[in-house]
């Protein structure tokens, strides 16, 4: 079994209610170590600035969803830097378990999820792992100096 800790990354103290599509929001706000709410109103901001595009119909939400590019360019303004660990056609390599994925603080990509996993241990409102066999396409790592 996976260690897993319940966290909604301060969603509750910020004066949010009920059981939203956050996970974006909550990760960054979890592996970040920043308010709900600052994470909440940066993730906004910057899908005001989104281009619509063929497959984006509608802009990214901090409350329902965010689309990938602008997750991208948030962490990477945020210093953090992707490690992908799945190409087109290479199979899962790397599962959603501790002996597999580095220490320190992580973003990790999942399909249609995103967690924070902080020394091995998943923190979400869930336990997003499927006992260790969920595949992780790639992860965030945080900034060298902290």
């Amino acid at each position: 079994m996976n260690p897993w800790i319940y966290s909604d990354g301060g969603r509750a103290a910020a004066g949010f209610k009920g059981e939203t599509g956050d996970c974006v929001t909550r990760a960054i706000a979890i592996a970040t170590d920043m308010p709900y709410r600052e994470v909440y109103d940066l993730v906004s901001s910057y899908s005001r600035i989104e281009r619509l595009r063929k497959r984006q119909k509608r802009q990214s939400r901090a409350r329902t969803g965010v689309y990938r590019q602008t997750k991208d360019r948030i962490l990477n303004e945020l210093g953090w830097t992707w490690h992908p660990t799945m190409g087109i056609g290479t199979g899962c390599r790397v599962h959603l378990r501790a002996d597999e994925l580095p220490s320190g603080r992580l973003i990790v990509k999942l399909t249609k999820h995103s967690c924070a996993v902080i020394d091995g241990v998943i923190h979400d409102t869930h336990d997003p792992s499927r006992d260790g066999t969920r595949c992780v396409y790639g992860y965030w790592t945080q900034p060298k100096d902290e």
